[in-house]
């Protein structure tokens, strides 16, 4: 590609997002992110990944007061709450400067993380959102032997849903899963997973001919 293209994927828990996404990159032909940050932002830092992992899409304040108490045992040594402590902002920011990093360097598809924030001045940014009835996502949980009970389906997808809502609403004053934070929402549910790859695909290629 002439211009870098930068695609960023929202998602509901069970919409598919994640295999669509992977499928999605690597049919246009760039880097895909997604977990991965977690452990670059981790190197960046020089904290132990578990400290991101727990502070991953957390709202503010229910990861410092909810998770830890004190010491961190498995992060820096030395860093405690009472002589250096790092809150979310600051998790929030490390993430932040690799996604930029990331943009500098080359084309990508980043999953989640505030990524079409971060990266809004950027003009060939794709922001897309995944979204599935509540009875198709509680399916696609059960059917990757994730969770067997359809109750409890439902209520990690709730759970996952408001956590993650929390944290883009606070960090991007946008809201999660609204039409007017993205450029397209798409019910994953419509297409198959080929025919929705295909379509994204389209999407983006038409909306960079078009720069």
């Amino acid at each position: 590609m002439v211009n870098k293209m930068f695609i960023t994927i929202g998602r509901q828990l069970g919409s598919g997002g994640y295999e669509i996404g992977n499928r999605l990159a690597k049919k246009l032909g760039v880097s895909f992110y997604a977990k991965e940050l977690l452990e670059m932002a981790s190197k960046e830092s020089g904290l132990n990944r578990r400290f991101y992992e727990r502070a991953d899409e957390q709202p503010i304040g229910n990861f410092i007061g909810g998770f830890f108490g004190g010491q961190l045992p498995f992060a820096t040594e030395g860093l405690s709450f009472g002589t250096n402590c790092l809150g979310q902002d600051a998790l929030f920011k490390d993430q932040s400067d690799v996604i930029r990093a990331i943009s500098k360097k080359e084309s990508a598809l980043f999953m989640g993380r505030c990524a079409d924030y971060i990266l809004r001045r950027e003009p060939n940014l794709i922001k897309i959102f995944l979204y599935a009835p509540i009875d198709i996502r509680i399916e696609r949980l059960r059917g990757s032997g994730r969770l067997d009970d359809p109750d409890n389906a439902e209520r990690l997808i709730q759970k996952a849903d408001k956590s993650r809502a929390a944290y883009y609403d606070f960090y991007t004053n946008n809201e999660w899963g609204k039409a007017s934070s993205y450029d397209i929402c798409v019910d994953s549910s419509k297409l198959s997973s080929d025919e929705l790859v295909e379509f994204l695909y389209n999407y983006c290629m038409l909306r960079m001919k078009g720069k």
